[in-house]
């Protein structure tokens, strides 16, 4: 039975779907102004491998991950370029795309974006403000009366005098209390602007997801999953507005698990812009192989921070070069998993265990092992089936192994070529082949010396060769 720890209630609880069968998941996605950092990419690779491993377990999985294409920061990114905001949205949205196929990322079933779901949205600040918790203030906007909802604050463990006394929150003349959020901002000259019962003007940050939501997953659904950076106060206002609107959720949650992963550090600094320690995926992917960063998110347990450093990226493509070499000799494919062995055992328990990828990591270098050990295909076999729920090592060992990036996930929209950028540190790979071959010409030759020159020259630029009854093959070590 799966185990999932519900930031709702605080502790580990036993998933019992609504449906039984049917697993309906929403994430939060990404605003699109600029590229995706490493934060966001833990995101998008916790939550794949979240549906990943419910359809392995044979539930019927319904993944939405929404996209925010309205939002202050676009609309300010927008002028600062002197770019029509659909343009500007449409390039990050490509771009967020191409970044995801890197990592292996599966697509969601349902990928919506806000402005798409703008009527969905008016119908419920509507439906708010005939029950009393949305009001028109005296700018214009249309607010959430958060003190008219009994439970808010139940999501951050908070009351409303601790959450007056320690968040920092928008205070105007216009809300009745500062916790107050809006609902809907009247249009201001220049903005994009639609048609409202309130005037002209564009949806809140928080609504949307409560609209996009409840329209494609219903009023009550499974699991609702984003940063924890997202708790407060985004999804605590995605209850005030989903619980206080529907009558039918009356003694029913919105949602029934929250799932949050840990923040993103680097160097054992929070990630900001303004410490200058801010990396978005691109200039990652310049520099690692794109299956070294997805290894490297999933090594750790979710709910964990995860420290970014150039150590533990390097540590991580070592430890993933380990793996790819037991596999090397091996060419099979990920097959049905017999769950009862003991290793596939191990993993599925560790999986059910609020999906420790951390233990389930360990039971594939066990593998590993006894594959180096024992040469036994079998094995071989379970380690890439495994490793194929967490979406790891399913690509030719030597195209690893060889620093060649290779996107193993059909994606749509992904029609830029070169991307992600090629990685080649010291000697190409038409170096390598040319100096190989040189070598093999001088054995032919009889002339050792230089053969051995050659087989030094390699060495020295980290490249190992491996002189087999095929040929000689080369990695990158």
């Amino acid at each position: 039975m799966l185990k999932l720890y519900n930031t709702l209630t605080r502790d580990k609880q036993e998933f019992r779907p609504i449906v039984p069968g049917q697993v309906r998941i929403y994430v939060c996605g990404m605003t699109v102004y600029d590229y995706c950092h490493l934060g966001h990419a833990r995101v998008m690779v916790v939550f794949d491998v979240v549906t990943r491993w419910l359809r392995a377990a044979g539930l019927d999985v319904t993944y939405v991950r929404n996209i925010t294409d309205i939002d202050d920061k676009i609309i300010k990114r927008a002028a600062e370029n002197k770019e029509p905001l659909d343009e500007l949205t449409a390039r990050f949205i490509q771009a967020m795309n191409e970044d995801a196929a890197a990592l292996g990322v599966l697509k969601p079933d349902f990928e919506p974006r806000a402005t798409e779901y703008i009527p969905q949205m008016q119908e419920i600040i509507r439906l708010l403000e005939q029950k009393g918790l949305a009001y028109v203030a005296p700018d214009g906007d249309v607010n959430y009366s958060v003190r008219d909802f009994p439970g808010y604050g139940k999501l951050s463990g908070k009351s409303l005098e601790d959450l007056h006394a320690g968040e920092r929150v928008e205070v105007t003349l216009a809300k009745r209390d500062p916790l107050d959020f809006v609902l809907w901002k009247r249009a201001k000259p220049g903005e994009p602007a639609w048609p409202s019962p309130w005037g002209q003007g564009r949806p809140g940050w928080h609504i949307e997801c409560s609209a996009m939501s409840s329209t494609l997953l219903g009023r009550h659904f499974d699991i609702h999953g984003g940063g924890q950076d997202l708790q407060f106060p985004h999804h605590e206002n995605e209850i005030a507005q989903s619980e206080g609107a529907f009558d039918e959720n009356k003694g029913n949650p919105f949602v029934n698990y929250w799932m949050h992963n840990g923040f993103v550090r680097v160097d054992d600094e929070k990630m900001s812009k303004s410490l200058g320690n801010f990396f978005t995926v691109r200039e990652i992917l310049a520099r690692y192989d794109a299956e070294v960063v997805r290894f490297f998110i999933l090594r750790a347990h979710y709910r964990s921070p995860l420290n970014y450093s150039d150590h533990h990226l390097d540590d991580a493509r070592q430890a993933l070069t380990r793996l790819y070499t037991a596999l090397k000799d091996h060419a099979v494919a990920a097959g049905p998993v017999d769950w009862n062995e003991p290793h596939a055992a191990r993993f599925r328990e560790a999986m059910e265990d609020d999906f420790n990828t951390s233990e389930a990591v360990a039971v594939l270098f066990d593998l590993a092992n006894e594959v180096n050990r024992s040469g036994s295909r079998p094995a071989a076999v379970l380690l890439k089936s495994l490793a194929a729920t967490l979406g790891l090592l399913q690509r030719k060992p030597m195209d690893f192994l060889q620093g060649r990036q290779v996107i193993v996930v059909p994606h749509a929209q992904l029609h830029v070529t070169g991307y992600p950028p090629k990685v080649e540190i010291g000697l190409s790979s038409e170096k390598i082949d040319q100096l190989i071959a040189d070598r093999i010409a001088a054995r032919k030759a009889k002339n050792y010396v230089e053969a051995d020159r050659i087989r030094k020259e390699l060495l020295d630029a980290s490249i190992a060769l491996e002189d087999t009854p095929k040929g000689t093959i080369w990695r990158r070590s």
